[in-house]
This record gives structure tokens, C-alpha cells and sequence, in this order.
């Protein structure tokens, strides 16, 4: 089966892109290099070609009311302009997808979906529209999308791609007319830092590039993404979030607002957050360089009691960590060991937030 290609697919290939399979497209996994780009966006800034994710319009008379029943965040009074980050749930809990919603205007979503669940994602949403007076609009073809991101963001949207954007507010979005089409700017983002995100048509996507590049904007791959993402502990669904890692497992109850009337999977999360679960995600920081990797095994005293989700030689701060879902009886401060090969490395639990976030205020 031949992968998907973004609209900016010609211009990573001119650029020297390493390209891999991801989600179904060839995608950039990293330019100049995987450190160089991390560092760009953590000091200056960096873009991202995220093309490849999903959008999803809901529009409708019971447009709030529908979003409320499929998301585990809570739209009720929430202001056009405003954006909600949540998860969308089975009945048992387990997630179907993590996702942002932008609340464009009265009765009018857009929702960002990842790549690889797009189909999965508007399937399901489909199957559970019946009884809601709502239309559901995959536009994940129609959409382009860049993510603009590092302290030096804002002065690049607003400069060289003269999108107005200093008066959003972290997780604030707008729509703009740009040259005729329709571009929406969301104050969002997946590294940690400032940042921006950019939707609008392919070719306004493409010319919005290009810019960038005139610019000397660093271009960044997916590589430098999961690095910088990992380290301000946000979560990448099949990783640290699945139809088997539920939100109160992950940490992110937070997202879950229990006091809405009903929404998809309350009953299950509600039990988990009263009763307790078996296991929950912990971050776990090594005591030398060793590199954990997704699915290495994580023991105490000898003993199984987990696995790795993530885990990296963190680019920012020069330490080897992970988080693991674990038992649940596992605390802060307590020692465990990573298995790497035939060996075992000593680590202590901390905190999945391993590097500060610097968001605008």
C-alpha cells in the first residue's frame, strides 16, 4: 500500500529530508539533525509540517451538546476563540484519541485529530452522532497545516507570514483572510515553548512555507517533535494514551470533567478515579546515560512491574529518562530498574515533566 504525501512532500525532498513512513505518509523525520533541530525550536524557533493530521468539522444546533458527550473536557460557556485540549473515550475508558478542540464561532468546532486515527476518529464520532442535531464534516484533505514553534514564533507569524497573532493568548484561536482564503491560527502546540498553529488550503500552506524558509526558519522533522514533546510530558497516543491507557491511568484527570451530566466512558474513568487502578503512568529518571526504549521492561527488586512508554537521552537537560506505566503501588522517589538488553540500569521516580514549559502567559 503506497504511503500518503503532505503538500509540502517536493520541498522536504529538495531540503535533503530524511523521509520514513509515518502514520501512513512519508514524512520528514529530520533535516540537518534530530539536536540541532530540538535546540532551534527550544531557543529560536522552528517549523513543523503536520499536514498529515486530521480535521474534523462539527457544526450544528446541538454542536455544543454533541462535543460534551464525545469529549471528556467541557465546552458548556466556552467562548468562541477558546481551544480545549481532552480525550475522546470508549465506554470502558480506553481512548480512542487525544485531541484539540477550537471552538471557531456558535455551534462551530474544529477538532484536530492524529494522523493515524483519522479514520478510526471519524468512524467512530459518525456512530455516535444519532439523536444530536449536528453535521459532521471530515475536512482532513482540504487542510494543510504548519506548527510554528520556539520563542522567536510570534515575531515570525506576525512578520513574515503577517498573520496577526500577538493578541491570542495560550490556547486561543481566530480566523483570518489571507490573500483571499481563509487561514485559522491557533496559540498551540506539541514542543513546550511559544508557538503557533497554522491551518489553511494546501497551497496556502506551501506559499506559507516557502516564506518560512526565506526566513531562515529551521525546518524540523518528526524526530525532534517526539523529543521535545517527551520532555515537557505530553502524551503520544499508542504510547503513553491507548484504547488500554485510559486518562486517569495517564495522569490527566485533569482533562476529565466528572461533573458534566454523561459523556462517553464517565462511568468507567469515574470507578477508576474513585477505586483506584492497577497501573499509572510514572516518570523515572536513570542514574547514567543508558537509553530505555519504548516496551523495555521496568522492574523493582527484581521483579516485573511495568513497562516503558517513552523514553530518550533527553536532548535539553542531558539525562536518560522514560515513563513507564507501572504498578500503581509505585510512589515518587522510589527506585527502580530499567532492563536494556541484558542488562539493568538503576533509576529513580520522578516527575514526567522533565523540562519546564515556557508558554506565553
Amino acid at each position: 500500500m503506497t504511503n500518503k504525501r503532505t503538500c509540502l512532500y517536493d520541498k522536504h525532498v529538495a531540503l535533503g529530508a530524511l523521509i520514513t513512513p509515518f502514520a501512513g505518509y512519508d514524512m520528514p523525520i529530520q533535516y540537518t539533525g534530530i539536536i540541532e533541530e530540538h535546540n532551534a525550536v527550544r531557543e529560536h524557533c522552528g517549523v513543523f509540517d503536520v499536514s498529515h493530521m486530521g480535521e474534523v468539522i462539527v457544526s450544528g444546533p446541538e454542536a455544543d451538546k454533541f462535543i460534551n458527550h464525545i469529549f471528556t473536557n467541557d465546552v458548556t460557556g466556552l467562548s468562541a476563540g477558546k481551544v480545549l485540549y481532552g480525550m475522546l473515550c470508549y465506554p470502558d475508558g480506553g481512548v480512542v484519541d487525544d485531541t484539540c478542540i477550537c471552538k471557531l464561532d456558535e455551534r462551530l468546532y474544529l477538532m484536530t485529530i492524529n494522523a493515524s486515527n483519522i479514520d478510526k476518529d471519524v468512524a467512530w464520532i459518525e456512530e455516535n452522532v444519532t439523536g444530536f442535531d449536528v453535521v459532521i464534516d471530515n475536512k482532513s484533505e482540504a487542510y494543510g497545516q504548519l506548527a510554528i514553534q520556539g520563542p522567536e514564533a510570534e515575531e515570525k507569524v506576525e512578520n513574515v507570514l503577517g498573520l496577526a497573532c500577538k493578541d491570542l493568548k495560550f490556547y486561543e484561536v481566530k480566523r483570518l483572510e489571507k490573500d483571499g482564503t481563509e487561514v485559522i491560527v491557533s496559540r498551540t502546540g506539541y514542543t513546550g515553548e511559544d508557538g503557533f498553529e497554522v491551518y489553511g488550503t494546501p497551497e496556502y500552506i506551501v506559499e506559507a512555507w516557502g516564506k518560512l524558509m526565506e526566513a531562515g526558519v529551521k525546518p524540523c522533522g518528526l524526530g525532534c517533535r517526539d523529543t521535545l514533546r517527551f520532555e515537557v510530558g505530553m502524551p503520544l497516543y499508542g504510547n503513553e494514551l491507548s484504547d488500554k491507557i485510559t486518562p486517569v491511568m495517564a495522569g490527566l484527570s485533569m482533562f476529565v470533567k466528572f461533573d458534566k451530566e454523561e459523556f462517553l466512558g464517565k462511568e468507567a474513568l469515574l470507578r477508576q478515579k474513585t477505586e483506584g487502578v492497577a497501573r499509572r503512568l510514572r516518570g523515572i529518571e536513570l542514574d547514567d546515560n543508558a537509553i530505555p526504549r519504548h516496551g523495555y521492561k521496568v522492574l523493582k527488586d527484581g521483579k516485573e512491574i511495568g513497562e516503558v512508554t517513552t523514553g530518550y537521552r533527553l536532548i535539553s537537560t542531558e539525562k536518560s529518562c522514560a515513563v513507564a506505566l507501572v504498578d500503581a503501588s509505585i510512589q515518587m522517589g522510589d527506585r527502580l530498574e530499567v532492563q536494556i538488553r541484558k542488562k539493568t540500569f538503576p533509576g529513580t521516580v520522578v516527575k514526567k515533566k522533565f523540562y519546564e514549559k515556557h508558554y506565553k502567559k
